[in-house]
């Protein structure tokens, strides 16, 4: 509707108060919840099942305009056992979507590379220019890891060659493989959102013909020329002598998602297998590369 208002509501409080919190807000009307970090804490490397939280949250919940405020002020003031830091903030009617998308700009990694909104002419068209928009899987280019990684393939363009991008979110370095001359891509995900994901995106680029969006588990004993992993470190190391079967003396391996401090013991732990290289620094990220011995 023109002209609508809304209302957000921003609490700070701890970690252990803020599932009860969600609910009260729900049962009061709030039509979303997000939490953020309040105290620049890092949350790395969760297990499996688990959504760890901050120990200090940012709860921020979205009303309608018309809600009572009064009525929510009453309600938190009373909430115990410790009184809640809280403001309440008038927000105009947009396209909230088309706000987000507002902040993904075309950009550029190494020399002919680009990653472009859909709806925006590519600011080199004779570059490689891959067309995508952020969604539910991650990896648009914007993190360090990503740029790291599309950096080395503007650098070391994989022609005719045959890769294997594990971990591949929204399908980005498969794509960007394949745009800069690869033969065939292989693209695996234990979430099934990314391996949509991944064709959608593949679709809109054109390589559908050239990509296989796949779950791990149906890999099998294939052998690619190329392997690339933007996951995490914990998963890495524990995915090394994996890596090594699927590729063959002499092929290269493009590992990323290591904080530098981690960067060492990565390097000793696949040096059982590839020869590693000096590692590429980004910020606090770091790349590594190796060839299978």
């Amino acid at each position: 509707m023109p002209g609508q208002h809304w209302k957000q509501l921003r609490i700070k409080t701890q970690s252990d108060q803020i599932k009860i919190l969600e609910t009260q807000l729900l049962e009061l009307g709030a039509l979303s919840i997000t939490y953020l970090d309040a105290g620049d804490q890092a949350l790395l490397e969760p297990a499996p099942g688990e959504t760890p939280l901050w120990d200090q949250c940012t709860l921020v919940a979205l009303f309608e305009g018309t809600v009572d405020t009064q009525v929510l002020d009453a309600h938190l003031s009373a909430i115990r056992p410790s009184p809640l830091v809280y403001t309440f903030e008038t927000l105009a009617d947009q396209d909230w979507e088309r706000a987000w998308l507002d902040d993904f700009k075309p950009l550029c990694f190494g020399d002919r590379l680009w990653v472009c909104p859909l709806e925006v002419e590519p600011p080199e068209p004779e570059a490689v220019n891959l067309r995508l928009d952020p969604g539910l899987a991650f990896g648009t280019g914007t993190h360090p890891t990503t740029a790291l990684c599309l950096e080395w393939l503007d650098q070391h363009t994989p022609v005719g060659l045959s890769v294997l991008d594990f971990g591949c979110g929204s399908g980005i370095l498969a794509i960007a493989s394949l745009l800069l001359g690869a033969n065939h891509a292989t693209a695996t995900d234990i979430d099934p959102q990314a391996l949509q994901a991944t064709h959608n995106n593949a679709k809109k680029n054109s390589v559908t013909d050239k990509i296989t969006p796949i779950a791990p588990e149906i890999l099998g004993s294939q052998t690619f020329d190329l392997l690339l992993a933007n996951i995490l470190a914990g998963p890495l190391k524990t995915l090394a002598e994996t890596f090594a079967q699927y590729l063959k003396p002499g092929d290269s391996l493009v590992l990323s998602g290591i904080l530098e401090i981690q960067a060492n013991l990565l390097i000793e732990h696949y040096s059982h297998w590839f020869d590693m290289r000096s590692p590429v620094l980004k910020d606090e990220w770091v790349l590594l590369t190796g060839t299978k011995r």
